[in-house]
């Protein structure tokens, strides 16, 4: 079992950023893939961002692509997620999460946080 816990949420104005960390314990060398996830009033939930482990691939959603970066530190098992250039509509839940790949783990099979805010206001 994995063990995730998330920080570094908070409200900002647009235009403003804010960077999450993930720590993640436990089974950690359990899920190849690990990354954030968001999910709006109203929204499905959506992956934003992720590392692959294996390969050291990265996702991003289309929509956060050149504003949001995604970054892993192994020595603290630690997972980062800088957001730069916020606007309103990235307001919303975001949850740190592992499993085997962004569509798996949405399906539900991985392990998620307990989510952390970010309020983006205009």
């Amino acid at each position: 079992k994995m063990l995730l816990a998330e920080s570094g949420g908070g409200s900002v104005q647009a235009g403003g950023s804010l960077r999450l960390s993930c720590v993640a314990s436990g089974d950690t060398y359990s899920s190849d893939c690990l990354g954030w996830f968001r999910q709006a009033p109203g929204k499905e939930r959506e992956g934003v961002a992720a590392i692959y482990t294996s390969t050291g691939n990265l996702y991003y959603a289309d929509s956060v692509k050149g504003r949001f970066t995604i970054s892993r530190d192994n020595t603290k098992s630690t997972v980062y997620l800088q957001m730069n250039s916020l606007n309103p509509e990235d307001t919303a839940m975001y949850y740190c999460a592992a499993g085997p790949e962004v569509d798996g783990i949405l399906r539900g099979h991985g392990y998620w946080g307990q989510g952390t805010q970010v309020t983006v206001s205009s």
